[in-house]
């Protein structure tokens, strides 16, 4: 049986490898950030801890992970879906991290990137 300390240091080993901060792809699932990322497109992220306004990221909001637009504009800092039948997710006052930011996507082998600037 693993011990809280022995999972912590498994933890910090693997965040010290540098394969971590190695870009990865993820498939999107569902149509919450349609038409731009529609269901079963690849992404290919990068491991970060900050971002901007406007940009497309992977975030960790109370314990489940988020693919959303990161926006922080007069309507505050908040996680917006593309499709419009999703809410947004205010970010206000709780707990939540930036893991990653998209840079790449794949729609049938058309490719699209997104630069940051």
């Amino acid at each position: 049986m693993q011990t809280e300390d022995d999972a912590r240091k498994a933890i910090e080993e693997s965040l010290s490898d540098c394969s971590y901060n190695e870009p990865f792809a993820l498939m999107v699932l569902g149509d919450s950030m349609e038409p731009e990322f529609p269901d079963q497109c690849i992404i290919v992220l990068e491991r970060s801890q900050v971002c901007k306004d406007g940009m497309y990221i992977m975030a960790m909001v109370e314990g489940t992970r988020w693919f959303r637009q990161y926006r922080n504009d007069e309507k505050g800092e908040r996680l917006v879906a593309l499709n419009d039948r999703y809410p947004d997710i205010p970010l206000k006052g709780i707990d939540w991290q930036v893991e990653a930011i998209c840079y790449q996507r794949n729609i049938k082998r058309k490719v699209k990137h997104y630069r940051y600037d």
